[in-house]
């Protein structure tokens, strides 16, 4: 296993294909565009040497029996999968931000697993040993992966098939005999900053004729003919500042990532124009994404609430003033965390040892975790006032100003002094304004996607059926 001096040198061995504000990124571990997320990453690393955290960010391999980073295995039992949503909520304990490439590359593997075994029974195919081979060579080499799903799409009123230009999906321009060439874009995928390598998977369902685009793979972050665009905005004006306007460790990174040509050979693809699994893969990777990503948005909750508290302390106020606002955000915290344990323990096992969170409330856990939490952000920032939500906070240059900085450090001291304030007013506005927020609305999926699931897996004739027959209505319809 590598820890996360070794982690970040191995990001400095990749090409310098990733790009931002028109310029190559050479360096991600110290770029301020990129080195907050990286920061983060490098902590989950730590952590599999830290005594206290290690049973939660490392588990037995699937493969060898070894030791491995947990984002190297096989989620196998309910018992793995609230292990993953326990460390989710540890990430967001230790750094307050999203760690995409820790998640969405490796929930996509994890969905692979049961779709590549089921493609070699009804085809004949070896994609489940090629991935196979895959999880050894991550478990050996301690990667990170990005999951690349999102495609441009182009629009929105067609499909793949149908677009003016296919590259705005993902798509196989020609076959070889030793692999395929790929084209096409995939649009804001996280954590290709921090990630060695990148999964790509199809990111809808496909019709028979759109075998072009039913495609999965995995491919180093830097291979030919890749070009990685980061994109992150929202965080820009914290993330690239420095003092106390720049947390130590979070950020997110975002990309587009645009292909040209690019070269996948036969033992890195998984599915090559199998359409009918494109939508299985959905089905299977969203349950798997879902469930967990309740401990997301607890875990950067907890961190709020802490930072409410003390920055009301900082004024001069005590916890009761505010006890109420925060049992309510502590009840909103829970609940997307519970969800996703209920949808984890509600799962089955799929029979190539997968196991699969129930559908139904994997997608009621996305509902909420585009809800719930833009109410916990609201009242974190009741609490923390003016200074966190208005924006007419002074910069961390301005507040060590030679000329005037101490005048206002003085203007800013209560119940305690003024840097201390300064340095909570900035966390809590980074957490429910900036870069601390995880993309709870839209990040893995529209609510509304889960909503259609939802609505199609509810049995409602089987309520209207207790109903009637609890209110004695013998006669179906009555």
């Amino acid at each position: 296993m590598k820890n996360g001096k070794q982690y970040r040198a191995s990001l400095k061995k990749l090409g310098h294909n990733l790009y931002k504000w028109g310029k190559p990124l050479k360096d991600v571990t110290s770029n301020p565009a990129t080195r907050l997320h990286v920061a983060a990453i490098a902590a989950c690393y730590d952590a599999a040497f830290d005594p206290e955290q290690a049973d939660t960010f490392t588990t037995k391999s699937h493969l060898t029996g070894k030791k491995a980073h947990r984002w190297n295995t096989l989620m196998r039992s309910p018992e793995d999968l609230a292990a993953n949503a326990r460390m989710k909520r540890a990430q967001f304990h230790n750094t307050g931000a999203c760690h995409g490439a820790t998640c969405a590359g490796w929930t996509a593997l994890n969905a692979l697993w049961a779709v590549t075994w089921e493609a070699d029974q009804t085809y004949g195919t070896s994609y489940h040993e090629r991935l196979r081979s895959y999880f050894l060579h991550l478990e050996k080499n301690s990667l990170a992966t990005a999951g690349a799903l999102t495609d441009a799409k182009g629009d929105r009123s067609k499909g793949p098939g149908a677009q003016v230009s296919a590259d705005s999906y993902l798509h196989i321009k020609e076959i070889r005999e030793d692999g395929i060439i790929v084209r096409g874009v995939k649009a804001q995928i996280c954590g290709i900053a921090a990630a060695h390598e990148i999964v790509c998977v199809p990111g809808g369902a496909l019709k028979e004729d759109e075998s072009a685009f039913a495609v999965a793979f995995a491919i180093p972050r830097d291979a030919q003919g890749i070009t990685a665009v980061e994109t992150r905005r929202p965080s820009d004006t914290r993330d690239e500042e420095g003092g106390w306007d720049a947390p130590k460790v979070g950020g997110i990174s975002q990309a587009f990532l645009l292909f040209d040509d690019v070269f996948v050979p036969n033992e890195r693809i998984f599915l090559r124009g199998e359409t009918e699994f494109a939508a299985r893969f959905i089905g299977i990777f969203t349950a798997l994404y879902r469930a967990p990503i309740g401990a997301c948005v607890a875990g950067q909750g907890d961190v709020m609430i802490g930072a409410a508290i003390e920055l009301a302390k900082a004024a001069g106020l005590t916890q009761k003033v505010f006890q109420e606002r925060l049992t309510k955000m502590a009840i909103n915290n829970e609940t997307t965390f519970a969800t996703g344990l209920g949808a984890i323990y509600q799962g089955q096992a799929h029979p190539s040892g997968l196991w699969i969170p129930s559908a139904l409330l994997s997608h009621v856990n996305k509902v909420l975790v585009g809800t719930l939490p833009y109410e916990t952000k609201r009242l974190a920032q009741e609490i923390g006032g003016g200074i966190v939500e208005t924006g007419c906070f002074p910069s961390w240059l301005d507040l060590t100003s030679p000329g005037y900085g101490k005048e206002l450090l003085d203007a800013l001291s209560a119940a305690s002094d003024g840097e201390s304030r300064a340095r909570l007013a900035r966390l809590l506005e980074w957490l429910t304004v900036g870069g601390g927020i995880p993309g709870c609305l839209h990040g893995g999926g529209s609510p509304d996607g889960a909503r259609l699931v939802i609505r199609g897996l509810e049995p409602w004739n089987e309520y209207a059926g207790h109903a009637r027959r609890i209110a004695g209505l013998i006669e179906k319809g009555a």
